[in-house]
């Protein structure tokens, strides 16, 4: 019996998928567990395996965008016809009826310049979700690159660290459609990522009006970004006539806050990853009441038994590092403390009964913060080997979608930099985030009054005034400091 082949449900957040190309021939027999596609989300590119083995017949076409659930092919068994479909036509690949329709032959787009890259079925250009994220960091066309990776995929690796010099015919990310090859006002139908349809719907922007300016070839967030952006800049007064006095500044300070009071000697555009954290950053200091405390730990207990730890283990063993301990001791106290451990809904502050930490990496061009699912179920040296595998895949972008999804706290260290303390923003929808300091030599003091060396950091605590209060918050990082400095020589 002839089984449907639907976008598969990733992960709770994920409403649809892109096909980004097929890697079996349409009418090839496979096997479950065998990889068949490739599809990329808002956030991962994911293969997608087979359900069970049959003749797979192909319907979704590479490049359109399905909803979770949408059909994009069949298992078949053998013998066994695809099921009557209209304008199906053998051998041929056919859009589901709810995929993101094509663009409309009305509007015209850029002509590419050269390209170097390499593309796949239906013209996709090949390159991983990370490259490009650092493409579109340092502004520079993926199609002038040479990929590296398997079949010509262009990496993060492979990605310039600055523009090429010369860059003439490409479309940069900022290309403004107008003239004769803007789409008419009344034209729809145009191709578009679900999150290009959310912010056009959110900032009433008719999709119509806005062309593709890079490699995908849908219209993008950042394209509706870029046409707000180019609106914005336009929307300026008409000078005064000649002898009429200036007019006063409006309290709408919009259009002055569009344009930069000097002639930029560069812009990096607001896109792709850095937009995301923007607009993420923005929404959760606009929707929580957010505040920051902070608090010195001792760390001598925990240098002592790492240093024992690395003993035991050797120089091939896993050694956890300072983050590993702090995470570890954080996952305890949101056992003691549950309410830290929440989420605030319309029906109050829910308390969730999983631990999943996530821990902030930083990598070009942005942040991304992989999830340790119940954290508190690993011991220090699982611990230290799932983080090192989690910040590895975040650099390379190798996440899949559920290492990224069902955090209930958040990690992050700007240690490493040389500081203290700072005021770390919650990661919605959680209602708190500790943030870890530098371990720095101070003094302390004993009993006889004696100055002695001690090893400290400082923990930076920030946490939704909504769900709890400042004495919860304060008995939460008293808790961590306390697992922390219980720690000695193992």
């Amino acid at each position: 019996m002839a089984d449907e082949f639907v976008m598969p449900k990733l992960g709770l957040t994920m409403e649809s998928g892109t096909i980004v190309g097929w890697l079996v021939e349409d009418g090839a027999v496979v096997e479950p567990g065998q990889p068949v596609l490739v599809i990329e989300t808002d956030k991962v590119e994911s293969e997608v395996e087979a359900t069970r083995s049959g003749r797979l017949r192909r319907v979704g076409e590479v490049g359109l965008e399905y909803p979770c659930g949408a059909p994009i092919g069949w298992l078949l068994e053998p013998g066994e016809e695809l099921p009557v479909m209209t304008g199906v036509g053998a051998g041929t690949a056919h859009a589901a009826p709810s995929a993101v329709p094509a663009p409309s032959g009305d509007a015209e787009r850029p002509a590419p310049g050269p390209a170097a890259a390499v593309t796949g079925t239906g013209g996709r250009l090949l390159a991983s979700p990370n490259a490009r994220r650092v493409a579109a960091a340092r502004g520079i066309d993926l199609r002038t690159i040479n990929g590296t990776g398997p079949g010509g995929r262009i990496t993060s690796e492979d990605v310039p660290a600055r523009p090429p010099a010369v860059s003439a015919g490409l479309p940069g990310p900022q290309t403004v459609p107008s003239g004769p090859h803007a789409a008419p006002a009344g034209s729809h139908g145009r191709l578009a990522t679900a999150a290009a349809r959310n912010l056009a719907d959110l900032l009433g922007i008719d999709l119509a009006a806005v062309l593709p300016t890079g490699v995908d070839p849908r219209v993008t967030r950042e394209d509706v970004a870029a046409h707000v952006r180019t609106l914005l800049a336009h929307a300026v007064p008409a000078p005064s006539p000649a002898g009429s006095p200036a007019p006063r500044a409006s309290a709408d300070r919009s259009s002055t806050l569009s344009r930069p009071l000097q002639d930029p000697s560069s812009v990096l555009p607001l896109t792709g990853m850095r937009g995301t954290i923007a607009e993420r950053m923005s929404a959760s200091l606009q929707t929580m009441a957010q505040l920051t405390l902070t608090m010195d730990v001792d760390m001598d207990g925990v240098i002592a038994d790492r240093a024992a730890r690395r003993d035991r283990a050797g120089p091939d063993g896993p050694i956890p590092g300072f983050t590993d301990y702090v995470v570890a001791a954080t996952a305890v106290a949101l056992g003691r403390h549950p309410v830290v451990n929440s989420q605030v809904t319309d029906g109050g502050v829910a308390l969730l009964p999983r631990i999943n930490v996530g821990l902030a990496v930083a990598i070009e061009g942005g942040l991304i913060v992989p999830v340790i699912h119940d954290t508190p179920s690993l011991g220090l040296d699982e611990l230290a080997v799932v983080t090192a595998r989690l910040a590895d895949a975040a650099r390379n972008g190798k996440l899949t979608l559920p290492e990224l999804e069902g955090g209930t706290f958040s990690v992050t260290t700007l240690g490493m930099f040389g500081v203290d303390g700072f005021t770390p923003i919650v990661n919605a929808p959680n209602t708190a985030i500790l943030g870890v300091g530098r371990l720095r030599d101070d003094v302390a003091w004993t009993d006889g009054g004696a100055p002695i060396k001690a090893r400290r950091l400082t923990l930076s605590l920030t946490w939704d005034h909504r769900a709890f209060d400042g004495a919860p918050a304060a008995e939460f990082a008293r808790s961590i400091k306390s697992n922390l400095e219980s720690y000695g020589p193992a």
